[in-house]
């Protein structure tokens, strides 16, 4: 599972490591070392812009995202809190994500992210969970393979009410790889460069082809190290929270 992860990266600075074609500079999210479900979220994505009419070019954009998938027939947007995560063996299977597999993926960029470890406390002999921040050992960005969905709500009236639509989305897991597999038996899943463009492409629709894309992690060498305990709190934010704690 990935619960928490870390996205600190300029949108400018994104723009140019996708080759971003279109991003709304109003849109701008400020750097996060504390993701957290619901949270909004930078996310790539390929899409026709809607104001050029059936047939327009598919475009490369940079918006953000809340990150919790909602399925277009859910009732509720709460369930997003409890779509998170996809795990790559079965997302083409679920009913929740199998039409966003298809027809709606993203890459969800990342500095890094936080899986928990049980532990013993030196002190008090009792079972605690720690923290690790996990990353690439070149600190270069992760392109999380993720999906994304609309949302209508249904409560507002008429449908081009800034608050009619919901576009959510989730990050698919896999198992873990490397120094993240002696922290938690599962990981987000990273491309690599050679496979976003296919990844991206609205287009590209053939379930199998789509999950070979999805064989091989593509985060490089990965590194991890202890952090403090204030990451449990989603209200502790700053990039204090991915050093390593003092002995």
């Amino acid at each position: 599972m990935c619960g928490r992860y870390v996205s600190t990266r300029s949108p400018q600075d994104l723009v140019q490591l996708f080759h971003v074609a279109a991003w709304r500079p109003e849109e701008a999210l400020a750097p996060n070392w504390n993701v957290a479900p619901t949270n909004e979220v930078w996310a790539v994505l390929e899409r026709a812009p809607r104001d050029q009419g059936h047939g327009a070019p598919v475009e490369r954009e940079l918006r953000p995202l809340r990150w919790g998938l909602v399925p277009s027939w859910a009732k509720d947007v709460k369930i997003g809190a409890r779509m998170i995560n996809a795990r790559v063996e079965t997302v083409h299977e679920k009913p929740a994500f199998r039409r966003a597999f298809v027809k709606r993926r993203c890459l969800l960029p990342a500095d890094g992210f936080y899986e928990w470890q049980q532990a013993t406390d030196e002190v008090t002999g009792k079972a605690r969970k720690q923290p690790y921040f996990i990353y690439r050992e070149d600190d270069q960005v992760m392109a999380l393979a993720g999906l994304y969905e609309y949302w209508r709500n249904p409560e507002i009236r008429p449908d081009d009410d800034p608050g009619a639509w919901r576009i959510t989305c989730t990050i698919l897991t896999t198992e873990a790889t490397d120094a993240a597999g002696r922290v938690h038996p599962r990981m987000p899943l990273a491309l690599t460069p050679d496979h976003y463009d296919a990844w991206l492409d609205p287009h590209h629709q053939d379930p199998d082809d789509l999950r070979a894309l999805l064989t091989q992690p593509g985060d490089g060498h990965l590194d991890t190290r202890p952090v403090s305990t204030a990451v449990n709190s989603v209200r502790n934010n700053g990039p204090q929270l991915v050093d390593e704690p003092p002995a």
